[in-house]
């Protein structure tokens, strides 16, 4: 079974720096030794031999794990379709619940085409095989979310030093902005070690996060404010239910990817589909279009996810993926 394991920073790392010039070889990063990476991108190779390739009659697909699966299924439908026309195979939605079980499915076999978030990306790369791709971004080609504290009105916590004593609630540890970066940035910004210095538990979800504060279930959470504010576009909170305490620099947004093993010619197809997609007018233009968001770009693990991994590499992640 995947886990990862971390020891925490104990100072000297400044989030905002690393969103400025990092070089991918900054960070140690590995894949598992089920993997090989001839050609030093940081992603599992197609295997040579054909034999080991995929090239199955439905192809499962799986967003990040969202509060409530069924709304992105139908988010998601026009975009499958359009995926089930250019590859010629059957298109299934897989509505996962967690980000482990959305990685272990693709390790199992059992996922083939996945968007993962920010942090888990990671993970996924380096245990099961993930090869990301791509991600959306808006019509200049910019992208991104900010990582946020946010807590509710009448919480006595006004800025980040007054979660000292408190308990912060994150949304899972393979999460870049409900964990990873939070961590990271309280202890080298504010000298607040977690664990020690201030409690932690953990939601499951950022949806889980956002509605735990505004209901005043949570006092003080870290969150993507993609969500964040998609969920107010929504109409499932109202901004007069928060209060944002800090606000980080941009991180990359959830990748979108195949696993490494499917036959070549379909990942390609695959890709077609994604770089092909009509945005306008389509259930994805209606919701993601709340963050500016209206195409899929082209992107590499190797580049895009340098701040990520290095981010990784303060919090002294391990991944051991047997």
């Amino acid at each position: 079974m995947m886990t990862l394991t971390r020891s925490l920073l104990a100072g000297g790392f400044a989030v905002a720096a690393l969103t400025a010039a990092v070089s991918p070889a900054e960070a140690s990063f590995s894949l598992s030794d089920r993997f090989s990476d001839a050609d030093g991108d940081l992603v599992a190779d197609i295997p040579a031999d054909e034999s080991q390739w995929l090239d199955p009659d439905t192809l499962v697909f799986a967003y990040t794990p969202v509060e409530d699966p069924a709304v992105y299924a139908e988010v998601w439908d026009g975009f499958l379709e359009h995926m089930e026309e250019v590859t010629g195979k059957t298109v299934q939605f897989f509505p996962v619940q967690s980000n482990s079980a959305q990685i272990e499915a693709m390790r199992a076999g059992r996922l083939h085409v996945a968007g993962f978030n920010t942090g888990s990306n990671p993970l996924a790369v380096a245990c099961a095989g993930y090869r990301p791709f791509t991600m959306m971004a808006a019509e200049d080609g910019s992208f991104g979310y900010e990582m946020e504290i946010i807590t509710h009105p009448g919480s006595g916590i006004d800025e980040a030093e007054d979660i000292r004593g408190r308990t912060l609630t994150h949304t899972s540890e393979t999460s870049n902005s409900g964990f990873k970066a939070p961590t990271a940035l309280l202890a080298s910004e504010f000298g607040m070690v977690s664990g020690d210095d201030y409690e932690v538990d953990f939601s499951g979800k950022h949806d889980n996060s956002v509605l735990g504060v505004a209901n005043r279930d949570y006092e003080v959470a870290t969150v993507a404010n993609s969500v964040k504010n998609r969920m107010l576009d929504r109409g499932v909170i109202e901004a007069d239910q928060l209060e944002v305490i800090y606000q980080s620099d941009t991180f990359p947004t959830t990748s979108y990817g195949t696993v490494h093993n499917l036959a070549p010619e379909l990942q390609e197809a695959i890709q077609e589909a994604f770089f092909s997609f009509d945005w306008e007018g389509s259930a994805l233009a209606d919701e993601f279009g709340r963050n500016g968001e209206e195409q899929f770009i082209p992107i590499t693990f190797k580049k895009h996810w340098a701040v990520i991994r290095q981010i990784d590499a303060a919090n002294g992640v391990e991944y051991d993926c047997n």
